[in-house]
């Protein structure tokens, strides 16, 4: 089995333009391909787990990566399924961003030796000429085409501003220029950029004739992607100090039952066949080592295996009167405490468990808030500082959620 068939047979591929070509292509390790990176953050999220494990499927098929850093395309911001425009970052923004990025990519991506590059947009588009851009590529555009590509659809809808407009213009670009100056011959990407893909493809074939072999994939990541990588609102990092390594664990160990086998085919590197013998746990109790399987798979690949370990012995603890030392923990200082002691709805807003009082009033109220395994339910219960030393408490939100509290 080829890296091709491998890659769709673990539910990777959702489109491609010349699939016989990029099949022999991929498989013969000859693609030189690349993935875009928009650098809106300073840590990349578990929502891009799936371009880059990709990158990494491929470079060890002896296929070149090429990590596109988006440092003049950020400048812009992706309309893609925004319903408002991006924050404007400046240039010493992105540039920090872009090295936390490369950082983090190593742990995937081997770019030693040449194996791997990583480019930076903004090398090329921030020098162009506006009215050498338009002559240059502006003809090959249809703007009755753009118009109705799937990226524009609900910004148009409260308003497109022209700047986010030229975005698919932009990625285009990136896709022709590497082309001819990195022998870049494939670009990877969502399904919900096909559009954007698909222009620098055109770009390519109508600026260079129809040899250029320019070719595009889009990965299945709307439905799964989108909101891979978020929880109760807020980014999964891989930034340990954004998401510790145990808040990533738990997460991937919380996935629904009905996506951790899709989850373990597309994200981690266990043999597909183990897979697949892992769907007939599907309704039955083992659907939960599957989940520990995931968590530990994917936290090793960011964190280590030692924290992965960690990790697991940390959460396994949470459902077992055994130590709790391996559980993230909250410590409260002398100033958090009022004459002594300290109330129920403090703790859990102190501890990151809750976003206000009123939320944590609503838990505990609902019988969602346990101590030490006991439900509280009065919203006035207090803990005095003797019953915060040594261990502390376990307290825990809901099924999922948990901090070891303890009195520094």
């Amino acid at each position: 089995m080829g890296i091709y068939e491998e890659l769709v047979r673990r539910g990777l591929i959702a489109q491609v333009t010349d699939e016989a070509q990029i099949r022999e292509l991929i498989n013969a390790g000859k693609a030189t391909f690349y993935i875009g990176f928009d650098c809106t953050a300073d840590s990349l999220t578990a929502g891009h787990f799936m371009a880059l494990t990709l990158m990494k499927r491929l470079q060890e098929a002896g296929n070149k990566p090429i990590a596109l850093i988006g440092g003049g395309t950020t400048m812009i911001g992706d309309p893609s399924g925004r319903t408002d425009m991006r924050k404007m970052l400046t240039r010493e923004d992105i540039d920090h961003n872009a090295a936390c990025f490369k950082k983090q990519m190593e742990n995937f991506i081997d770019f030693s030796d040449g194996k791997a590059l990583m480019l930076n947009n903004a090398d090329w588009l921030m020098n162009l000429n506006y009215i050498e851009l338009l002559r240059e590529v502006g003809a090959c555009f249809s703007v009755n085409n753009m118009l109705r590509a799937e990226c524009y659809k609900q910004r148009m809808e409260k308003g497109l501003s022209f700047l986010e407009f030229n975005y698919m213009i932009m990625q285009s670009y990136d896709f022709y220029y590497m082309f001819q100056h990195y022998n870049c011959n494939l670009e990877f990407g969502g399904d919900d950029q096909w559009s954007n893909m698909l222009g620098g493809t055109e770009l390519i074939r109508r600026k260079l004739g129809k040899d250029a072999h320019a070719m595009t994939i889009t990965l299945l990541t709307d439905s799964n992607g989108k909101k891979m990588g978020k929880t109760a609102g807020n980014a999964v990092w891989l930034d340990p100090n954004k998401t510790s390594p145990f808040d990533f664990y738990q997460y991937w160990r919380n996935v629904d039952d009905a996506d951790v086998i899709k989850c373990l085919k597309m994200l981690t590197f266990l043999p597909i066949e183990e897979i697949e013998a892992m769907e007939s746990w599907q309704g039955t109790g083992r659907i939960n080592e599957a989940k520990e399987i995931l968590g530990f798979e994917l936290t090793k690949m960011v964190h280590g295996e030692e924290e992965a370990r960690k990790a697991q012995d940390a959460a396994r603890a949470l459902f077992t009167s055994g130590n709790a030392a391996n559980m993230p923990t909250f410590e409260l200082t002398s100033e958090d405490l009022t004459d002594g002691s300290i109330d129920i709805l403090s703790i859990l807003v102190k501890a990151g468990l809750c976003p206000s009082r009123s939320d944590a009033r609503t838990n505990v109220q609902q019988g969602g808030v346990t101590v030490n395994d006991e439900k509280v339910t009065d919203f006035k219960a207090v803990f005095a500082a003797d019953t915060l030393s040594g261990d502390g408490l376990v307290v825990k939100k809901g099924k999922k959620n948990f901090k070891r509290v303890v009195l520094k």
